[in-house]
């Protein structure tokens, strides 16, 4: 299948299907051969696509002082 964007341990989901597009409200997802499914759900035609995922986003960035940047 290729080499996985955000990791190797991802989960099948509709939500991130090739095959798959979300709908506005972002609750289901219109297959083009399921029709419409949740996007937690997965078929045999499942095909990834990285460009599908949203990363999470960091909570906090570490503050740093300027002592941090001298030699």
């Amino acid at each position: 299948m290729g080499k996985k964007l955000f990791g190797k341990n991802i989960d099948p989901a509709c939500e991130y299907c090739e095959r798959g597009k979300i709908t506005e409200d972002r609750k289901m997802v219109l297959c083009i051969h399921k029709g419409i499914v949740a996007p937690f759900y997965s078929c045999r035609k499942y095909i990834y696509d990285p460009t599908k995922r949203i990363p999470k986003r960091i909570k906090k960035l570490p503050e740093y002082s300027e002592s941090d940047f001298k030699l």
